[in-house]
């Protein structure tokens, strides 16, 4: 499927409206246009506004739906701050084509060991806005992503408003696909 192609869902699917963070249920036969694709989740431009879609009602959009992650067993696998940071850079702002990690929105990670040997990880992040009604949408990504790692039990993902963010806090990754340097 070509960008600026538009399709009509193949079904009723649940959508987050942008940047409200409303759901709401984009019926049968509505005309989109997919402007995103990043993070396994679908930025949909239609009915003048934008909308995300996860990835599992991707078929809603013609696409194959990607398959579903469970936690593995704590004990197959030690998490790493690595494998934490890695999985935070598939999370994505449904409007701004950079993770959060390369966008800055990340300010601090933590891991904790539990007393069944698995873990709990800590992240407080931000928004590029503080009026911005994605945050709870974004942090709940992240939070899944997260819990989808071996050996974690439990993740709490803290949206925090200082240090205020601004874009000195993009990365240079980040900057090279905005086109800011």
């Amino acid at each position: 499927m070509s960008a600026g192609t538009t399709i009509k869902l193949s079904r009723d699917c649940a959508a987050i409206q942008i940047p409200v963070g409303t759901e709401v249920t984009l019926k049968t036969a509505t005309p989109v246009d997919i402007v995103q694709t990043l993070g396994g989740t679908y930025t949909v431009h239609s009915m003048g506004g934008l909308f995300r879609i996860d990835g599992r009602d991707a078929d809603a959009l013609g696409l194959t739906p990607e398959p579903a992650t469970t936690p593995a067993s704590p004990a197959l696998q030690s998490v790493s701050e690595q494998a934490v940071w890695a999985v935070l850079k598939t999370c994505f702002d449904p409007e701004i084509p950079v993770n959060i990690v390369d966008l800055g929105l990340v300010y601090d990670m933590g891991i904790e060991e539990l007393p069944t040997g698995g873990r709990k990880v800590f992240v407080k992040m931000t928004l590029t806005a503080p009026g911005c009604g994605m945050g709870p949408t974004i942090a709940r990504d992240a939070q899944q992503k997260i819990l989808s790692l071996n050996g974690v039990e439990d993740a709490s993902v803290e949206v925090v408003w200082d240090p205020p963010w601004h874009q000195s806090m993009i990365s240079a990754e980040g900057r090279k696909i905005l086109g800011l340097g």
